[in-house]
């Protein structure tokens, strides 16, 4: 089976392409640029470049496919550029789709967020029911905005089937994340305070192949929900001391504290050229309801999900094999 990938140099777009290749599919990857494009030199992929804006480049690099799936966007915890996210977001979005039915796709596989669910009280299930006026931050917005119009694009002409991913930890993350920014200054010993909260963290190679699932299993017009484990940020950093022998920050920020603080803290960053690591949505976030259910994945797709220490584990090995967290930091 002929598939495309739209974001394939993308955390969870490399490790689909992965996934993809190992269950047999014919791959062709979509990346921006040739830089962008080392991330897949070693794979058995096809790379071609285009950008979700040029509606052109999508017809071009989509002809022949049997199924697209996209997965290329801006992830934005901070206040961002609202411009260019809605453009990539929304408007590509649009894009893909329109692209996908003037080169005759049958199916496509939308990596949506949990972010675009609206939040409510005990267990947050799967829902159809998409709007920007029902969620909080530019990125879930966008991709409440990007998921309604997708979701209502199914046809007989279009199949399309959604997918929610939690919060995306775990290897292959080339271009670092606010997460994997946390990861490394815990397991390096240079991170001095925290916050209360948590969220739920899913393992990137899991919801890979959850995306895969999706495709094989999944029914059109459906959604599927693709998280992981619920933990708080204190238990991930104890998680991380036991992994590096390096001791977890023991001072707490007040959380309304560490809220008003926020776009200092990503001006900061920014001078800095790193990641900021909590912005004042990054902290209203790791303050939401996050007991998202997989149930849904579980019965209709057969989704799994691994212990989150390995996830941490293996995710604290990539970044030491990338030169990112000091070789010594071993507990011995």
């Amino acid at each position: 089976m002929k598939v495309v990938v739209t974001g394939a140099t993308g955390h969870i777009g490399n490790v689909l392409v992965r996934k993809l290749i190992e269950h047999g599919y014919e791959v062709k990857s979509l990346a921006m640029n040739e830089k962008d494009g080392e991330i897949l030199k070693d794979l058995n992929t096809e790379i071609v470049y285009g950008d979700v804006r040029k509606i052109e480049t999508l017809v071009k690099a989509f002809e022949g496919a049997d199924v697209v799936f996209h997965l290329a966007g801006i992830i934005e915890i901070g206040s961002g550029n609202k411009k260019n996210v809605h453009e990539v977001n929304v408007d590509g979005s649009k894009n893909v789709v329109a692209a996908c039915k003037m080169a005759h796709v049958r199916r496509l596989v939308y990596t949506s967020s949990v972010h675009a669910i609206p939040e409510k009280e005990g267990i947050i299930t799967e829902t159809k029911e998409f709007s920007p006026k029902l969620v909080k931050g530019t990125y879930a917005k966008s991709k409440a905005k990007a998921t309604s119009y997708i979701l209502n694009s199914n046809s007989n002409d279009l199949e399309v089937i959604i997918v929610h991913p939690s919060g995306v930890i775990g290897p292959y993350e080339f271009i670092k994340s606010n997460m994997g920014q946390l990861i490394i200054d815990c397991a390096n010993g240079t991170m001095k305070a925290s916050i209360k909260g948590g969220y739920n963290f899913v393992d990137v190679r899991d919801v890979a192949e959850g995306i895969v699932l999706a495709e094989e299993k999944g029914k059109p017009g459906e959604c599927y929900i693709l998280a992981g484990h619920s933990i708080t940020i204190k238990e991930l950093m104890t998680i991380i001391e036991r992994l590096t022998g390096k001791k977890a920050p023991k001072f707490i920020i007040a959380r309304w504290f560490a809220y008003i603080t926020g776009a200092l803290s990503e001006v900061y960053y920014k001078i800095v050229h790193e990641k900021p690591l909590f912005t004042s949505y990054a902290v209203y976030t790791t303050g939401t309801n996050h007991n998202f259910s997989i149930e849904k994945a579980k019965k209709e797709l057969g989704y799994t999900i691994r212990p989150i220490e390995e996830t941490i584990k293996d995710t604290i090995e990539w970044y030491k094999q990338r030169g990112e967290i000091k070789e010594n930091n071993k507990k011995e």
